[in-house]
């Protein structure tokens, strides 16, 4: 009877098996989709998914006994019961598994490296099949996948058996291709954006060309991964200021760095901003020689996870890397962002152009993107202290514009724009885990509206003092050898930023505060855990002994562990007196080896004056002042060279307030015969003075070297274009215990 029921109804039996496919195919994609949603709302995913079932089940049996019955319009109810049904089944299914799509673009088990073969742009060499027989310079860190492996790599698919020429670090190999003691250098093929920022290089992108490039991918097996995010955890955020608009294959320049610790527990946050020039031992240097911590870049994420660690003692769980231009999209996506914003200032636009100023004055404001950037990035008149804060307060504003987030647009919006600007090593799983987190915050968001009272954040900071360090070890050989600008942190102040963050991690026990006193004719001020009068400073900066009896560097190093080697050659001066030292001044004497030491050269005192003999040189301007006498006596003694003053105005590359009145370049090497210069130019690049600087001294070289007790908090004043700053010490007094 059944059988006959539903041949004599063929059409419906055919529309009904259709839907019935259709049915089947869209509750098994949906509960697919259900699954994947790992550490979300699990017994509700378990009760949906009986719901779909039983409700898959029902329809289907229903409709088989309408066919059978011969209802009529039970038939076209159940049809458009179907239809609906299998159509919300799809569409939820296919968000679910955009959303999982999305959140796996952020997710990364992999990091791409790529190394190049890299040359002069004059040199005749076009491809790597053109090179000879000419030595070849890569990193000798065999644990460097673009700076040794894919190198390595290249030569043995090339079949090239080239000598090779290890060194310490990128800049020592990269100095030795401009200055032709060696042809061919592999580097980063990112090089450009993560050199070009150093003194000297600021043209590497128009003076080498590459030759041969090659990728390697490598699994991310340096942090542990799990499931779900239910203990307390340590993120690294780190700031990517790429020109791309998507990250993928961007390298981050170190310029921001926030360390967070996260408690899902109590929702208690530390966030830490580490200033970029931080002094710390870099952990792939060789001999993990110290360094400003923006330098652990060049080395990849791994390298700097590896040094804040050993610079902190806190162990990292996951990174997540966010591209700055990706913050204006976002913060767009949001429709804006309250901050307080804490000073008036005009920065450039998310494409470094002076020509779009962005302006923002001082006070409570909703900020767009590309003004949320220019916030994050200021520090022309601010210090790196204070633009870690002014990101702190950007990524606040977000947080409390994003958790009133409530339509799918706005969702998707987001996604987007994370996925195509954000890279972290955390799983899709882990990713999802914070979905418990995210409704404790919805839940306890209908009491307050801040984004502080909700999360405890606790803001961090890090105390120390500024010091001119020249750059280069001879323990491993390595360096820039030029004297840079340093951030030297207190070791009190990291000992009670690493407790409060221990603290919150659930690894130390906070100190329970007994008394407490207020007075409520006077607001309360918020206590900064690191931000306070610290004065242990354990840096000594080897002095410029020239000029001083060769005693004071013998005693120098018998106090400080240095071997000094005396060499007496014939001279007029003073017996006994230093004429030169084999290691720059303001060199950090914990990267002097102890095998090698100090040597200094003495006069015996038995040579004659002759004025012929004396070496006639151009002397380093750098720092000098540009209208002092060092250069007005050189225009005197040598009128057969040309000297032109260029002035470098604010807002062109290599202005820096800090300078005014000081020459900051010359384009001529200091110690160049003056024979040579006969009829020549040489141009000095100076930065003109303010009002304040008009009655300078005439020399203002800086800080002294060996001076520690500079009770200082990193006011740095540097051009993000500007990483380093060259000051030679040829005119440095020795520090007050070192004075005849």
């Amino acid at each position: 009877m059944g059988k006959e029921m539903m041949k004599r109804n063929k059409g419906w039996t055919i529309v009904f098996y259709t839907l019935f496919i259709i049915l089947i195919i869209s509750s098994l994609y949906m509960l697919y989709s259900i699954a994947l949603l790992n550490n979300i709302e699990n017994k509700l995913r378990l009760i949906g998914a009986i719901v779909i079932i039983l409700i898959s089940i029902l329809l289907i049996f229903l409709s088989v006994r309408s066919i059978i019955k011969h209802r009529k319009k039970s038939r076209i109810v159940l049809t458009i019961i179907m239809i609906l049904y299998s159509t919300i089944l799809f569409f939820a299914a296919f968000n679910i598994h955009k959303v999982i799509g999305k959140l796996g673009n952020v997710s990364t088990t992999v990091t791409t490296y790529s190394a190049s073969l890299v040359t002069l742009k004059d040199n005749k060499a076009e491809t790597i099949l053109d090179i000879g027989s000419a030595d070849i310079g890569m990193l000798k860190d065999v644990n460097s996948v673009d700076g040794y492996q894919i190198p390595k790599q290249v030569m043995k698919k090339q079949k090239l058996s080239n000598k090779v020429i290890e060194y310490e670090d990128y800049i020592s190999m990269i100095h030795d291709l401009y200055e032709g003691e060696i042809d061919y250098i592999f580097l980063p093929s990112e090089y450009v954006v993560r050199f070009r920022s150093f003194e000297g290089l600021e043209n590497i992108e128009y003076e080498t060309k590459i030759l041969h490039s090659e990728d390697k991918d490598v699994k991310n097996t340096s942090l542990k991964r799990g499931n779900k995010i239910d203990k307390p955890i340590t993120i690294l955020l780190m700031g990517v200021d790429s020109e791309k608009e998507n990250i993928k294959g961007a390298s981050f320049n170190g310029d921001s760095l926030m360390l967070l610790t996260f408690n899902p527990t109590t929702l208690n946050t530390t966030i830490l901003s580490i200033p970029r020039d931080t002094y710390v031992p870099i952990a792939c240097f060789s001999g993990n020689r110290k360094n400003k911590i923006t330098h652990a870049a060049m080395y990849g994420e791994s390298c700097m996870i590896d040094t804040i660690e050993n610079f902190t003692g806190i162990t990292i769980d996951y990174y997540v890397k966010i591209n700055f231009k990706g913050v204006v999209k976002l913060v767009d996506a949001l429709g804006g962002i309250e901050v307080d914003v804490p000073i008036e200032f005009c920065e450039q636009d998310s494409n470094r152009n002076f020509s779009n100023l962005i302006c923002l004055n001082k006070g409570l404001q909703t900020l767009n993107g590309e003004e949320a950037l220019a916030l994050s990035r200021h520090r022309k008149t601010v210090n790196d202290f204070v633009r870690g804060q002014n990101q702190q307060l950007v990524v606040k504003g977000l947080m409390n514009k994003a958790k009133s987030i409530r339509d799918i647009d706005t969702i998707y919006k987001l996604l987007d724009t994370i996925s195509d600007n954000m890279e972290t090593n955390m799983s899709t799983n882990e990713i999802l885990s914070f979905y418990d987190v995210a409704k404790d915050i919805l839940e306890k968001s209908k009491e307050t509206t801040s984004v502080d009272e909700l999360l405890g954040m606790q803001r961090l900071y890090i105390s120390g003092f500024d010091a001119m360090i020249y750059d280069y070890s001879t323990v491993g050989n390595g360096g820039t050898r030029m004297t840079l600008y340093n951030f030297v942190p207190y070791n009190g102040s990291m000992k009670d930023v690493t407790k409060a963050m221990k603290v919150n991690l659930g690894l130390e026990n906070p100190e329970v505060i007994k008394t407490f006193s207020f007075d409520v004719d006077e607001p309360y001020t918020e206590i900064v855990i690191g931000r306070g009068n610290y004065n242990d400073a354990t840096l000594n900066l080897l002095p410029n002994f020239v000029g001083y009896d060769k005693s004071k560097a013998i005693n120098y190093g018998n106090q400080h562990g240095i071997k000094v080697t005396v060499n007496y050659v014939t001279s007029a001066q003073n017996k006994d007196q230093i004429i030169t030292q084999s290691l720059h001044s303001g060199m950090d004497i914990t990267e002097i080896s102890k095998s090698t030491g100090l040597t200094i050269t003495v006069s015996d005192g038995k040579g004659t004056n002759n004025d012929d003999d004396e070496e006639d040189v151009l002397p380093n301007f750098v720092g000098k002042l540009y209208n002092g006498t060092t250069l007005s006596n050189f225009n005197e003694q040598h009128k057969t060279v040309r000297i032109v003053l260029v002035e470098v105005k604010e807002g062109e590359k290599g202005y820096d307030s800090t300078k005014r009145g000081q020459i900051i370049s010359q384009d001529v090497k200091a110690g160049t015969d003056i024979s040579e210069l006969v009829g020549k130019t040489v141009t000095l690049k100076y930065i003109a003075p303010g009002k304040d600087n008009e009655e300078e001294d005439d020399e203002n070289s800086g800080s002294l070297a060996g001076d520690n007790n500079n009770n200082q908090t990193g006011e740095n004043d540097n051009d993000d274009g500007e990483d380093s700053e060259e000051k030679e010490e040829d005119e440095n007094e020795l520090p007050d215990e070192l004075n005849p």
